[in-house]
């Protein structure tokens, strides 16, 4: 498989704790029931299917943790762990509204696989299972105008000092246009606002280059300007993890998890096109590491960027993910 070479290797190999860094991958699909796409992961990886519910399998056997495979509907997944109660009224009136809210919401709602945090040497493994779920009939974000399916990953930070944090979120503003671009965003995806831009003014802030706060100041300021989940760079689960409190003192959105990784929100999932892969969005995400680990390259495209935000006719009319390919990014 020639996209199995593709992965760039990122300039930091070791997490916090100086162990191997780790990613989780989520993919959005439909075209495969949940059992179809259980028992291909099974097989390929030689895992074991358990049964949390109608609508959730949990796959066990992997030395890296569980993977899930399960349709992205909150509501029917809580419904489909409960049984229904046999010959009685209030169980078929029960059993009928589930089926009515399946057949509803399945055209919609997509399949989701999540994978356990791999060490990056294993994302390879992740493309492998692109390539056969593509090959048994996965559709993805393009097939129908409804799909609003995307891929999130979510890298480990390499540490927790805050100015390695502040680093890799002014080289994500300062790349964020580029990467849309190559994202080629679906409108479903757009529409549905599930991975929105950052705000303008939380932008210039974080681009001057004197802003280095310490990660409370970091925290405070994130949460200010961005107190929601749906940012293409999610950093809600990461603050939690850092500082529970603090980020809880502003939103009690349930859904957020603590954990010590980038939740990158962004790419669309087109996993039925035989070019495209993880290592797509992948790469894409090495290059802001890239440029977060290089300082005064970082500093000096920080007020490139200020300088086009600051004339009008630029932020109109210019190029600024064009002028990001000729003179900052390093791949394309």
């Amino acid at each position: 498989m020639a996209e199995l070479s593709k992965l760039r290797t990122p300039p930091w190999q070791q997490n916090a704790e100086g162990g191997v860094r780790r990613c989780g991958v989520e993919i959005e699909m439909n075209g495969m029931s949940l059992d179809q796409v259980s028992d291909l992961i099974s097989q390929l990886m030689s895992l074991s299917v358990k049964q949390d519910g109608r609508y959730e399998r949990r796959l066990t056997g992997d030395s890296a943790g569980d993977w899930i495979v399960e349709l992205d509907f909150d509501l029917l997944k809580k419904i489909g762990r409960r049984e229904h109660a046999v010959d009685t009224l209030s169980g078929e009136v029960s059993e009928s509204a589930e089926a009515l809210l399946k057949t509803v919401s399945l055209p919609l709602v997509p399949l989701e696989v999540v994978s356990p945090p791999l060490p990056l040497s294993r994302l390879d493994e992740v493309e492998q299972l692109i390539v056969e779920l593509r090959n048994a009939g996965a559709r993805g974000t393009s097939d129908m105008l409804t799909n609003a399916f995307g891929m999130q990953f979510n890298p480990e930070i390499p540490s927790q000092d805050a100015e390695l944090l502040v680093a890799v979120l002014k080289s994500f503003l300062c790349l964020y246009e580029w990467l849309f671009k190559r994202a080629q965003i679906d409108l479903a995806r757009r529409v549905t606002l599930f991975a929105e831009p950052f705000p303008k003014d939380y932008v210039l802030k974080v681009i001057d280059p004197e802003y280095w706060p310490d990660q409370s100041q970091l925290i405070d300021d994130y949460l200010r300007f961005n107190p929601t989940r749906n940012r293409a760079l999610d950093l809600l689960p990461l603050f939690k993890y850092l500082d529970a409190p603090r980020v809880a003192g502003k939103t009690q959105d349930v859904l957020i998890k603590a954990r010590p990784t980038w939740h990158y929100r962004l790419p669309n999932c087109e996993i039925d096109r035989p070019d495209w892969g993880l290592y797509r969005a992948w790469n894409d995400w090495v290059e802001v590491e890239q440029l977060a680990s290089d300082r005064k390259r970082l500093n000096d495209c920080c007020r490139d960027y200020q300088q086009f935000l600051a004339r009008p006719l630029d932020r109109w009319f210019g190029d600024w993910a064009g002028q990001l390919s000729k003179d900052w990014v390093q791949s394309s």
